[in-house]
């Protein structure tokens, strides 16, 4: 994926992007959708497609065998180990849905950029994870590890 978005000039960003959304659809519907076609759970298989549309949009798609419910954001708990793979697509996106298609197949597609032969295109989400900086443990006066470790010997 990122190898192909990148001769079609779609910046690092989206690129990004693209790759975190396609990986969340892909462990959604490994976890919670059929595999396509008649085979057994775990022998069967998903389809994973995205394209830069006329319109210079990028859409990612995967397509399973369905599940018992429709995918839908969670509100997990804190402490919970999984649950926000569709608010992080919701966060990182222009839109998505999902879609019936042939019977007995639902694809969840993304728009992950609107436009992206913009200049722009991925800088909205710049400040979507900042980075914080903990200060050295060395400026913190109140850890001094070296006499703790010197009672040791």
């Amino acid at each position: 994926m990122r190898a192909h978005l990148r001769t079609g000039g779609v910046s690092e960003t989206v690129i990004d992007d693209a790759v975190l959304i396609l990986s969340e659809l892909l462990s959604n519907a490994c976890k919670h959708g059929r595999p396509l076609g008649d085979a057994p759970a775990g022998d069967g298989d998903v389809r994973a497609a995205w394209r830069v549309d006329p319109r210079g949009r990028l859409i990612v798609e995967v397509t399973d065998g369905g599940g018992p419910t429709r995918p839908a954001p969670a509100t997990p708990s804190v402490t919970a180990h999984g649950g926000r793979g569709l608010n992080i697509i919701t966060a990182l996106s222009d839109d998505w849905g999902v879609r019936d298609d042939i019977r007995g197949e639902v694809t969840v597609w993304v728009v992950v950029n609107d436009d992206v032969h913009d200049p722009d295109a991925g800088a909205r989400h710049g400040g979507f994870a900042t980075r914080v900086t903990a200060p050295a443990v060395a400026a913190m006066a109140e850890l001094d590890f070296t006499d703790v470790f010197d009672e040791l010997d």
